[in-house]
């Protein structure tokens, strides 16, 4: 498991003319089954995106394909973590 934070480094002028492009790729990453959740920071600072793959340079070389990523206009964090205890509505996400 992983959760990817998304930090904006430039203006929010230029993150939304990327905006479209990024909710595609976040639509592919859906599609893919790698994001599980994902939505704006508060306040709009960037993005948190739940994501499941079976390695860190899965995930990695997924994310290199946002456009956001592309653009320059945001960094990533990606923390993996082993999923010990969580609700059953994700069990079969976790296992």
């Amino acid at each position: 498991m992983f959760v990817i934070l998304v930090n904006y480094v430039k203006p929010l002028s230029e993150i939304d003319a990327h905006l479209e492009a990024h909710r595609r790729f976040l639509d592919e990453g859906y599609a893919a089954g790698y994001f599980l959740a994902s939505g704006p920071r508060v306040p709009r600072t960037g993005g948190v995106i739940l994501a499941h793959a079976t390695s860190a340079e899965e995930i990695k070389a997924f994310i290199a394909k946002d456009p956001f990523n592309r653009a320059g206009v945001a960094t990533y964090e990606i923390v993996e973590f082993t999923a010990v205890k969580f609700d059953p509505r994700l069990q079969l996400v976790v296992q």
